[in-house]
């Protein structure tokens, strides 16, 4: 099984391509105008033919309230402000004994560069 597309709801997509391209160090790969919004995704540079996430507009009338929703009732997920990698080998056993936010770092977004 893989993934190849996730979807991330996003206020802005060119604030949003410039935190996941130069804070969090994605490449862009898809850029294609539609209409007001683009179809534009993100992959890993170590895996640009992996897993793509989509930073979709959030201007469906129906995902500010969602989003909004998710934080007030306290899903963490809604409340991260850091995107946090590192379980992508231990997912299953970490589900097996009771998570229930479990990080796939890896899985989705490629290894990490390894530093020099």
């Amino acid at each position: 099984m893989k993934i190849n597309l996730a979807s991330v709801l996003v206020d802005d997509q060119d604030k949003a391509l410039r935190f996941y391209t130069e804070v969090l160090g994605f490449v862009k790969k898809t850029d294609v105008p539609l209409g007001e919004y683009r179809w534009l995704t993100v992959v890993s540079p170590d895996d640009p033919e992996g897993t793509e996430l989509l930073l979709e507009p959030d201007a469906h009338p129906a995902a500010k309230p969602f989003k909004r929703a998710l934080v007030e009732d306290g899903i963490p997920a809604a409340q991260l402000a850091e995107l946090s990698m590192g379980m992508s080998h231990d997912f299953e056993a970490a589900i097996a004994e009771g998570a229930t936010i479990v990080r796939v770092g890896s899985a989705i977004f490629g290894a990490r560069a390894k530093p020099a």
